[in-house]
This record gives structure tokens, sequence and C-alpha cells, in this order.
């Protein structure tokens, strides 16, 4: 949706600015310096198929070798499975993942963003699992292609354009993402890098002009991938600090302020109760050892060895990314010093800029930036930061070199290291059919699956539960007598009757969002220390018990903020159109 929005807003724009700018200078200097820059925008049928033929692709081994199964793999598919199921009982956005840590439960919806997991139901609602990874990886690098098609030909021919968006879908650590990372989220989050900056580039217009698109792309990474919105968020900044510099207008800081405070409002249904619900959680196991930035700066020894073996890989893919990209922006340079002060030159100016901060920020002398800068340190992995060094690659080599011949070369020779490197130290894994089958079953029959540490309530120890455990079990003797009636996700109903007072043990871990009633009576809940499971207290004979996982405080508050940010959006849209129209007249 947003990706659309940005196409439509930048079709409704004047062609000026970056367009065919160094064409209009009246240099001839300039002419021979570099090629016409013109906007073609006389057909999108062709560039399309091209950038869909170009992610698809991307997925053809999927086809003769399975789906790969990198680290996250099994936590995305997991997840996408478990939505459909709560669809499919009427709960169309959730927060317990019920089947997590095989039955006993966590908040994983609820600190997850939900764009991803969506999209993976989606998919899954009309596909086989089977075909359901390759479909979004698919579709995720499409928009990536469409995106930075979208920004290339702003300026760009459509030829140069289309080769940017090929080598933005085939840069190589998009293939680490797809074949060792399946990191679904992230992915996903790198087709907004692209309009970030197409957006920031048309600040120059009249106030207020830029607020509503930008606001739509930091909402979509806020709702889709923490770390990548934490790089927006940051990458934003400067972006918005060289196009205030640039054009003198102190004022795209103030608009640019305003659209990260809607877009953040528009994301408040989930990002207040995060901020709010994240003291209820095991959270900093999101930094524990291996997953910190210290530990994954490019070429960083540790004692795991299966992490120095995957560091090498992506270590090896961001040098040569680096070293391609600075030969493209040295290139670029030499051209642009050519050139009088145009928007297209401080534009290459400005994505020099940018490719460089992100690049910087992968090695360890950026460590106290890494502890110092708010929220930086969730970004986890510096080398997360290539999703925008990307965006710079595409562009200056595009820009540095217009024959295809070495363009095709160091596309070539960027991939044969990364598959030098993966065969050295490791290859890629591969899910078969009946793994899916297996992970699927296991949700159908209950059994559940393994969870992940940072979003098990406080105080929980998934490593002491029990997969056999009962649903219900009595503290202290085994002489109750025990009836379900109801046991979905977010409700559960059974009946105890017992011949003693006492504490009956649910098989869930306890969280502040469960509410319990017995006999319609709302009790208070205890926390088994060793293990984190629900206690229930009942009383001599017939106990019926209700659990209800209920909508919290936060969670209203949430999706108060978002409707009032929906409003002041639909009312600058409309003011603005009205604007329009006026103008039109």
């Amino acid at each position: 949706m947003t990706l659309c929005y940005i196409h439509g807003l930048s079709l409704g724009w004047e062609n000026t600015g970056l367009t065919n700018s160094a064409s209009r200078d009246g240099s001839n200097t300039a002419a021979k310096a570099l090629p016409t820059y013109a906007v073609d925008r006389s057909s999108f049928l062709n560039p399309l198929l091209i950038i869909i033929a170009s992610a698809s692709a991307m997925v053809m081994p999927f086809f003769f070798c399975g789906n790969p199964s990198g680290h996250d793999f099994e936590f995305h598919l997991n997840s996408w499975m478990e939505v459909l199921a709560h669809w499919k009982q009427g709960i169309l956005f959730p927060g317990w993942a019920g089947l997590a840590h095989f039955g006993y439960g966590e908040a994983r919806f609820i600190f997850y963003p939900p764009l991803s997991w969506t999209l993976g139901a989606a998919l899954g609602a009309v596909l086989p699992w089977k075909a359901v990874p390759g479909a979004y990886i698919w579709i995720a690098l499409s928009l990536s292609g469409l995106a930075m098609f979208v920004l290339a030909r702003e300026w760009l021919t459509n030829h140069d354009a289309i080769f940017a968006s090929i080598l933005y879908i085939a840069n190589p650590y998009y293939i680490v993402i797809v074949y060792w990372r399946s990191a679904m989220a992230e992915l996903l989050a790198g087709a907004l890098l692209p309009l970030l900056l197409l957006v920031v580039l048309r600040s120059k217009e009249k106030r207020g002009q830029m607020i509503r698109p930008l606001a739509l792309i930091v909402a979509a990474a806020w709702l889709t991938n923490i770390p990548a919105a934490v790089m927006v968020t940051y990458s934003l900044g400067l972006l918005l600090v060289f196009a205030a510099s640039f054009e003198r207008k102190p004022r795209i800081l103030g608009d640019g302020v305003l659209a990260l405070l809607l877009g953040v409002g528009l994301a408040a249904f989930y990002l207040l109760p995060v901020l709010h619900e994240q003291n209820w959680v095991n959270i900093t196991q999101v930094l524990s050892p291996g997953v910190r930035p210290q530990d994954n700066f490019l070429f960083t020894i540790t004692d795991d060895a299966d992490h120095n073996r995957f560091n090498w890989i992506v270590s090896a893919v961001a040098a040569s990314q680096i070293i391609v990209a600075a030969a493209a922006a040295l290139f670029a340079q030499r051209k642009l010093r050519k050139l009088p002060q145009t928007k297209f030159s401080q534009t290459c100016w400005m994505l020099i800029a940018w490719t460089t901060l992100a690049c910087l920020l992968m090695f360890p002398f950026t460590l106290p930036a890494w502890n110092s800068f708010p929220e930086l340190r969730f970004v986890q992995l510096p080398w997360r930061w290539l999703l925008c060094v990307n965006v710079g690659l595409a562009v200056l080599v595009t820009i540095a070199w217009q024959r295809w011949l070495p363009r095709i070369l160091l596309l070539t020779a960027m991939l044969g290291l990364l598959l030098f490197v993966s065969r050295s130290f490791q290859p890629p894994w591969w899910d078969t059919v009946a793994d899916i089958a297996e992970m699927l079953d296991n949700q159908v029959t209950g059994q559940g699956y393994e969870g992940t540490d940072e979003y098990v309530p406080a105080h929980a120890d998934a490593s002491e539960v029990k997969q056999d455990a009962p649903l219900v079990s009595f503290i202290g003797h085994n002489s109750a007598h025990f009836q379900t009636q109801q046991w979905t996700v977010e409700s559960k109903t059974f009946s105890v009757s017992t011949e003693m007072p006492g504490q009956v043990a649910v098989r869930l871990f306890n969280y502040p969002a469960w509410k319990s009633k017995v006999n319609g009576q709302q009790v208070p809940v205890e926390t088994q220390a060793k293990t984190g499971q629900m206690l229930i207290p009942v009383h001599t004979g017939e106990n019926r018990i209700q659990i209800t996982f209920t909508t919290t405080k936060d969670r209203i508050w949430g999706r108060i903020v978002s409707g009032l940010s929906l409003f002041i959006f639909a009312v600058l849209f409309f003011l603005q159109r009205r604007n329009r129209t006026r103008l039109a007249q």
C-alpha cells in the first residue's frame, strides 16, 4: 500500500527537481560529463515484467531444492501457521502464540511487528504451506525492485533504472537474507528504503507535501521490523539534515519531525503495548551474547564456531559491497565535480553520505555510538546496515558505470565471492515438503513448537517445562477430577472437582493479560516459581474455571492514538487535495 501511494504521488508531482537536472542547467560541461538523465514515463509494463522476472530468478532454486531453512525460518513459518489458525477461530489480531514452547505460549504477536506475519498467514490461506515461503520472498523482492525503480527513474533513464532495480533485487546481502537468514520481516522492510530517499528528495515541494508519504513509510517500518525501523529513523534524520542544508529551508526539518510523529502515531496500536508490556517479558534476551552489536561487527571472532562461520560469510559480503560502493562513489564523484550544484549532484552527495555512515557503523570502533545513541543497540547486528548500503550500491553503480559489461562483471564478482565463501564456510540448509508437513502437524495436533526466549513472560523459564505435561493438574495430590469444556488460544474453560482446597497448575505461562474466574468470580492468579506456569486457587467441591486473554488498557490506548493519527492523516489529505484543486482553477 505504501509503495502504491508513493508511486501515485510521484506521478502527480511536477516533473522538476532531479529530473533531467543536468540538461536543464544549460551547461555543455554538464551534458558531456554525464548522459542525459531524462525520465521515460512512457511505459511501466516492461520494467515491471523485468523486475518480476528478476525476483522469480531469485527463488527459482526453491523449485528444485525445497525451502532454504535459515536462522529464522521456523520462527516465521510457525508464526504464519498459528496466525492463520487464530483467524479461523475468529481472532483477527492475535496477541498470544498459544502453541509456542509446546503449548505454554508466549506473547509473540504483541511484540513482533504484524505486517510480515499477516502477509505470511494470508498467503497460507490460499497456497500450500510448502509454497508460502517462496511466494512471500517473491513478493518482497518484487516490491523492493519496484521501489528502487520508482526512485531511480526520477533522474535516470528507464534502462538504467531497470538495472538499478535488478541490482537491488540480486544484491549479495539479499541473497544472504533469503538463503541463510530467512529474515522475512527484514527483507520486506528493504522495500521501504528507496521510498524513504524518494520522499526526502521531494521535500523541496511546498510546505507539508512530504508529511503524509513520509509518515506512511515510518509507520510501515515500525510495523514490519524493529531493527529496520531504527535504521529508518536514523537515516531519515541524516537525509533531512542534508536536504535542509542543500535547500536552505529549515522547515524541511520541521516537516520531517511532524511526519515522524504522525508515523509513530499511526503505528501506536502496536508500539504502545510493546513499550508498556516490555517489562512483562524477558525482553533483555534480544541483546543476549551472540546477538549483541559487539559480537557481530565485521570479521569478529567469538567462542561460538557456528557464529564465526556465518559471520565470515556476511562479513565477506559486506566487504565486497563496501568496496564496490566506494569505487562507484569515487567514479561518480569525478563526474559530479564536472557538474554545477544541481539537484542531481546534491542527491548523489546525499546518497554517498548515507552509504558511508551505514558502512562505518559495521566496524568495532563505532561501539561507543552503539552504546550511547538511543535504541541503536536494538539493531543488534551491525551488518544489518547493509539494507541501507544496498540503496547506495544500486544507484551509485548505475551512475558510475554506464556500460553494461562492467556492471555485469561487478555483479558476477560479488556473487562469485558469496558462492565461494558459502561453500567454504557454511552452505545453506534446505527444508523439504516433509519437514514443513511435520511443522504443520505439530500445530494441528497441539504438540506445539519451540518458542523464543525474549517473548517468554518474566519469571518464567522455558527450559523447565515438560512437553508431555497435562493441560491441568492439581498441586499436592491426584484426587481431583478434571473436565475440559473449551481450550482455544485465548479462552480456556474447564471444571475441577476436588475433595480439598488447593491450586491447579495450568499448562500455560502466566502473563498479566490472562484473567481467570472461578465459578464466575475473578480470582488472583499466582505463578509457579520453577516454570512460570499459571496457578489458580480452587475450593472444595465443583469449580468451573474460565481463563481469558483480555485486551489490556495499553492496547486500547494504542488503538485510540492510531485512530486519532489516522484522522489527522485524512484531514491533511483533504486539505492538500482542496489546495491543489484551487490552484488548478
